[in-house]
């Protein structure tokens, strides 16, 4: 079983697969280091750059609009429930703004683009989730084993 580089929690499940699928692992080619350098920059120029702006922007409008009677405060908490909200909101939207440039650097730096609208197949295996594969399967071997014992009595 092959590591990948600098990575030692992750494994090949076996060497065939690695030829069987046209697409490329995403992990397979990119350094865990360089990995957490582009997440760290990414985190860091998305809150700077578009979600702090944002989040002060619209509550700066917000408050605009309390001010010139456009919105009303809440009779209890005042004016912070709009504001909060307002800010949340903007934060929000600011991050996942970004999320196109970050893919972007990560496709730059090597790492095939993945998730939800991607076909891949990685042969790559965490070895904790194998480890709670194989504990469970051997689990259940033992129980169909268990109730073949007990339905042949």
């Amino acid at each position: 079983m092959a590591s990948a580089p600098g990575d030692d929690k992750v494994q090949a499940s076996s060497v065939g697969q690695k030829n069987q699928s046209p697409l490329p692992c995403p992990i397979s080619n990119l350094n865990s280091d360089e990995f957490v350098e582009i997440r760290r920059q990414c985190k860091e120029e998305s809150f700077w750059y578009r979600a702090l702006p944002l989040s002060l922007g619209s509550m700066l409008i917000t408050q605009g609009l309390l001010a010139n009677g456009v919105l009303k405060p809440s009779p209890k908490f005042g004016s912070l429930p709009k504001l909060a909200i307002a800010g949340a909101l903007g934060y929000g939207i600011g991050t996942m703004s970004y999320i196109r440039t970050c893919q972007k650097k990560f496709e730059s730096a090597g790492l095939k683009p993945f998730g939800p609208g991607w076909k891949r197949h990685c042969p790559h295996v965490c070895n904790e989730c194998k480890a709670k594969f194989e504990a469970s399967a051997s689990k259940n071997q033992s129980l169909l084993l268990l109730k073949q014992v007990h339905t042949s009595l």
